[in-house]
């Protein structure tokens, strides 16, 4: 998935209201960018971050720039938009690069099911048992190497894995696919800690046969692509 406007670099001030962050430019000149991401960010929102913007000339946005990734000192780059995993993994589902879910045909985004709710994917092939399949956006690192799900509570993530589990109990296929947005993590896990509830969730959905996939990405200022498979610790 490539970046539609090259981006251009800058120095993160602050970041606030959620969706919004005061950043320096090359120029120095001070902005205002849109931030996509409701999470906590935890460790990704430090005064003097680089982080790289998309610009925009949209006369609808209110905001000319978009906050797309952090870089650390040590090259190692992190997407904060929670809106390029369903693009990224879109682009791999009809690439037929997820093995796990190479049999599938036709994808279908955004599909209404469960309670008032829409799957990221709907994969349908002939012969085979629907495929609900949810994307989750995982940034966050606590120990090095170690990418952790959720960075804040989200009854809204629990509620997602119910309703998968209620998918696999009609007779469907239900696939919940965390994607690693860093390329310093090579292993996941849930951040029971920060969200119990979640974590109660995943241990209810996996039960019930909900299944689990985890992905890494490749990231640079040019786009983010689905990459090699992560390895799940659970327990």
């Amino acid at each position: 998935m490539r970046f539609q406007t090259p981006l251009v670099p800058a120095t993160l001030i602050r970041r606030y209201k959620r969706f919004l962050a005061d950043v320096r430019l090359a120029d120095g000149q001070v902005a205002v960018a849109h931030c996509p991401n409701p999470g906590s960010m935890m460790g990704l929102k430090d005064e003097g971050l680089k982080v790289w913007l998309e610009p925009n000339d949209d006369p609808k946005k209110k905001l000319k720039y978009g906050w797309r990734l952090v870089e650390f000192p040590d090259g190692a780059f992190v997407c904060v938009d929670t809106g390029v995993p369903n693009r990224a993994v879109r682009a791999a589902l009809e690439e037929k690069a997820l093995p796990e879910l190479a049999a599938y045909d036709a994808v279908r985004p955004e599909v209404k099911y469960g309670e008032n709710s829409r799957i990221d994917f709907l994969l349908q092939g002939n012969g085979l048992p629907d495929a609900y399949v949810e994307v989750k956006s995982v940034t966050l690192m606590r120990q090095a190497g170690l990418a952790e799900f959720p960075d804040a509570v989200t009854a809204r993530g629990a509620k997602h894995l119910a309703e998968l589990a209620r998918m696999v109990q009609a007779g469907h296929r239900a696939v919940m696919l965390y994607l690693v947005q860093r390329t310093d993590c090579d292993r996941f896990t849930l951040a029971g800690d920060i969200d119990p509830a979640y974590a109660k969730a995943y241990v209810a959905a996996r039960t019930a046969g909900v299944e689990v996939i985890c992905y890494g990405t490749q990231i640079s200022p040019e786009g983010v692509w689905v990459a090699d498979p992560v390895p799940v610790i659970e327990g």
